[in-house]
Formats: structure tokens, sequence, C-alpha cells
């Protein structure tokens, strides 16, 4: 049986009415509804989950997969990363989650060693390519990373779940 594979886009903190409070209540219900999916699609033979692992909604997939993978433990998490310095100007506290995550991947890809204009969208494009789901955080907005991949999944065919982050403004 060929294994089944997702991949998650969404958007960063600072585009969510919470910003970086993850304890707002919009963001903890948010937060559910993702963990939520990610539970139905490996109860649905999906297998492999690829993030992105930019802050927000690729991290807190990551770490419900991570979660998730304790009690089933075919389950595989695979960081696609656009370059080896993506997280070296967050927070302290966001480097450490970041590195977590890392430590405990199934795998690691970096899209391009060095940081250059192309290598985000290059990883999206990755995601989406190596993906036959994709699940999207995802508000609307007609610009952006978010934007970008939600479109090249649906213009190469791939099933695509939304979740509207604004349900859950608070």
């Amino acid at each position: 049986m060929a294994r089944l594979a997702c991949a998650f886009t969404g958007h960063r903190p600072r585009k969510f009415p919470w910003g970086y409070n993850e304890e707002d209540a919009g963001c903890k219900h948010l937060k559910a509804a993702l963990q939520q999916e990610i539970v139905l699609l490996a109860r649905n033979g999906y297998t492999d989950f690829l993030s992105g692992m930019a802050e927000g909604t690729d991290t807190w997939a990551a770490l419900d997969v991570l979660e998730l993978r304790e009690t089933h433990p075919e389950l595989k998490l695979h960081c696609i990363l656009p370059c080896r310095t993506q997280a070296d100007q967050w927070t302290y506290p966001a480097q450490l989650c970041y590195r977590s995550i890392l430590d405990q991947a199934d795998s690691i890809i970096y899209v391009s060693r060095d940081y250059s204009k192309s290598c985000m969208m290059e990883r999206n494009r990755f995601l989406v390519d190596h993906a036959g789901l994709v699940l999207a955080v995802y508000n609307g907005e007609p610009r952006g990373g978010t934007a970008f991949t939600v479109r090249y999944a649906q213009r190469t065919g791939k099933q695509v779940v939304l979740i509207d982050p604004e349900i859950y403004r608070g």
C-alpha cells in the first residue's frame, strides 16, 4: 500500500487576530481544530506529514504530529526547510521549539543551503509536489506564501483542506 502524504501550510502568528498570544481563546480553538484535522487524516491512512517549519501553523502542526506519533508510531514527520538560517532571527523560545522539533523529525530536507529571495517559494512548491493533500490554515488573503501555496496546490490538482482562522476570532 502506498503511503499517503499531507503537507501543511498556514499563516505566521502576526496574521492572526491574537498575534503571538497562544493563550488567547481563538488561538486555542484554532490549534484544536488543526489537531482534529491531523487526527482525522491519520485515521484515513495518511502516514507522512510535511512541515515547512515556519512559525505558527507549521510548527503547531509538526508538534501535533509528534504528539500523535507517540500512539501511532507509523506516522512520519518530514521537515522541509527553505534554508539553514530559517529560525536565526526568531525569539529564543521559538528557536528552542524549532530545534526540538527538528531533533524528533524523521527527516530534514533543506531546499536551499543559503537564504535567497526564492527559497521560501521553492520550499512551498516542494511541499505541494511531495504531498497528495495540503492542509491549510488560510484566511483568504490573495497575497503571501500561504495564498501562493494554496493556489499552487489547487492548480496541480492536489486536494486542499482549508481551516479559516477568522472563524476563531474572539
